[in-house]
C-alpha cells in the first residue's frame, strides 16, 4: 500500500513540484492551499506525513500543529518557511513538529525528512509492541520467546544495560535489533533519557555527516541555520546506529574519534563540544569481513565489538513461533476487529516447517495477512501465502522430482535464490545482488524475466 503525504502550501506551483517528486518515489499526495483544508484532510483521511508551509491563508502552519496536537491526531508534520528563523523553529518543534525546512527546499532533502520521519513512526509502534509483549516498560521477562537462543539474549541484555559500553547486535533482517537496542536503553540507568535510532544506510553520503554531528550556518550552501545533529539530540541517552556497515569510510574515521574522546565537531566548526551518548549499533554483515575486504576500518570494528549481541534468525527457534503467532493474532484482533483465536494444527505445523527468511517481522506480516483473508475463527491452511504452503524448500523439492531438464531446473533455482536474497535484504536490490554474486542490471533483468514481485 503507497505511503500517504499531505502538501499544504498556498503556493500552487510548490506544491506542484513536491508532488510530482513525491509520486515519482511511490507516494500516494494529495495536496491543498490553506491550513482549515489541511486540518479537514487531516481529520479525515489517514496520512503518514504532513508537509506544510508556515505561511497560509486562513491558519498558519503554528496553527495547524496546535489543532493537530490538540485533537490528538497522530501524524508527523514537517514545517516549511522561506522565512525561517531558529525562534520560530524551537517553537515549532516545541509545538510538536518533527522537523522544521527552510524553503525551497532541495527534492533530496524533503525525501530524506519524509522518510526519517516514517522510520520514527515505525520505531514507535515497534516499541509499543516490544512494551506490549514485556507487559512492564522495564521488563524483559515476557518477550514472546521461550527457546533458549533468545533467554540468551535477554541475559546478555540485563547484564549489558546499566553501562556505557558499546553494543555491537548482530542478526539477520526481521530478527528484531531495534527492539533488542531499545530494550538496552529501557532496562539501564539512561532509561529517562533520549533514544534515538538512525539508519545508517538510508541517508545520503553527502547528508549524512551533518546529520550525525549537526552543521553550523553557513557550513555549505543550504546551511541556513545552526543544527543540531543526532548525537546532541541523544546526548545523556542511546544513540542506536543500525546497519552500521553501510557507513561510509571517511566517517568510519569520525565516528572512531567520536567514540574515543566523547566530543564531536559540527560540519563548519571550528570547536569540539563533549556529548555524553551511549552507542548500540547493528548490521546484518559480517563486519569482520568487511574488514578483510577493506569496506569497513578494523579499529572501529574492534571499538564497535567489545559487547557483541548475536541476535537468532527465526529458523533457528521454531518452539517460538506458536508464542509469536499467538501473541500477533491478539495484536491483529484488536488492531483489525477480528475475532480470530488461532491456527489449527495443520496450519501450525506448516508455521513452524518454514524457514522464515525474513524472520520475525515476515512471520507478523503473515499472520496478518491471514488475519485478513481467514472465514472462520482460526487460521488454516489456505490462509497461509503459497510460500508457506508449499514447504521450506523448493530447490530441495524441485532436485528430488523427476523434473531431468537442466533448462527448467535451473531456472526454478534462480528464481527461488533471487526471491530469498531479496527477503533476506528487504527488498534491497543491491545488496541482494552481491549476495548473489551478481551485477545489479543482470540481478533487474532476472526480476523482470521472472516476474518477481517487490
Amino acid at each position: 500500500m503507497a505511503r500517504r503525504v499531505l502538501i499544504a502550501d498556498d503556493e500552487e506551483n510548490v506544491r506542484f513540484m513536491l508532488e510530482l517528486q513525491l509520486r515519482r518515489e511511490g507516494y500516494e499526495v494529495t495536496g491543498v492551499a490553506d491550513g482549515e483544508a489541511a486540518l479537514s484532510a487531516i481529520s479525515g483521511g489517514d496520512f503518514d506525513v504532513v508537509l506544510s508551509d508556515l505561511v497560509m491563508p486562513k491558519m498558519t502552519g503554528l496553527e495547524l500543529l496546535d489543532a493537530i496536537r490538540s485533537r490528538g491526531l497522530s501524524v508527523n508534520v514537517i514545517l516549511m518557511s522561506a522565512h525561517a528563523d531558529v525562534e520560530t523553529a524551537l517553537r515549532a518543534v516545541a509545538l510538536g513538529a518533527f522537523d522544521y525546512l527552510p524553503k525551497p527546499a532541495r527534492a533530496d532533502e524533503v525525501l530524506f525528512r519524509i522518510r526519517r520521519a516514517e522510520e520514527q513512526a515505525q520505531l514507535r509502534a515497534e516499541v509499543g509492541r516490544l512494551k506490549a509483549a514485556l507487559g512492564a516498560p522495564q521488563s524483559l521477562g515476557r518477550i514472546v520467546a521461550q527457546s533458549k537462543p533468545m533467554h540468551q539474549v535477554f541475559g546478555m541484555v540485563r547484564k549489558v544495560a546499566d553501562f556505557k559500553t558499546t553494543v555491537l547486535l548482530a542478526g539477520e533482517s526481521g530478527t528484531g535489533k531495534e527492539l533488542i537496542a531499545q530494550a538496552i536503553h529501557d532496562n539501564g540507568v539512561r532509561r529517562s533519557k533520549p533514544f534515538v535510532a538512525v539508519n545508517c544506510g538510508a541517508i545520503p553520503e553527502n547528508l549524512l555527516e551533518s546529520e550525525l554531528f549537526g552543521h553550523v550556518r553557513g557550513a555549505f550552501t543550504d546551511a541556513t541555520r545552526t543544527r543540531r545533529g543526532l548525537f546532541e539530540e541523544a546526548d545523556g541517552g542511546t544513540l542506536f546506529l543500525d546497519e552500521i556497515g553501510e557507513l561510509p569510510l571517511g566517517l568510519q574515521v569520525k565516528l572512531l574519534r567520536v567514540l574515543q574522546e566523547e566530543e564531536i565537531r559540527k560540519v563548519g566548526d571550528t570547536k569540539n563540544q563533549k556529548v555524553d551518548v551511549r552507542v548500540v549499533a547493528a548490521t546484518v554483515r559480517d563486519l569482520g569481513e568487511e574488514v578483510r575486504a577493506g569496506r569497513f576500518r578494523e579499529d572501529l570494528y574492534y571499538r564497535l565489538n567489545v559487547l557483541s549481541i548475536r541476535l537468532p534468525p527465526l529458523r533457528e527457534r521454531h518452539t517460538d513461533v506458536p508464542l509469536l503467532v499467538e501473541h500477533f493474532v491478539r495484536q491483529f484482533n484488536t488492531r483489525l476487529g477480528t475475532q480470530v483465536r488461532g491456527a489449527t494444527p495443520a496450519a501450525m505445523r506448516l508455521l513452524m516447517q518454514y524457514a522464515w527468511p525474513g524472520n520475525v517481522r515476515e512471520l507478523e506480516n503473515t499472520i496478518e495477512r491471514a488475519l485478513v483473508l481467514v472465514d472462520g475463527d482460526e487460521i488454516g491452511e489456505e490462509d497461509l501465502p503459497p510460500r508457506v504452503r508449499e514447504g521450506q524448500d523448493r530447490i530441495r523439492s524441485t532436485l528430488a522430482s523427476a523434473e531431468l531438464s537442466i533448462k527448467k531446473t535451473t531456472r526454478i533455482i534462480e528464481e527461488e535464490l533471487i526471491r530469498r536474497a531479496l527477503e533476506k535484504t528487504g527488498g534491497n536490490r543491491t545488496r541482494a545482488a552481491e549476495l548473489l554474486e551478481l551485477s545489479h542490471r543482470a540481478l533487474l533483468y532476472k526480476i523482470k524475466e521472472y516476474r518477481i514481485d517487490q
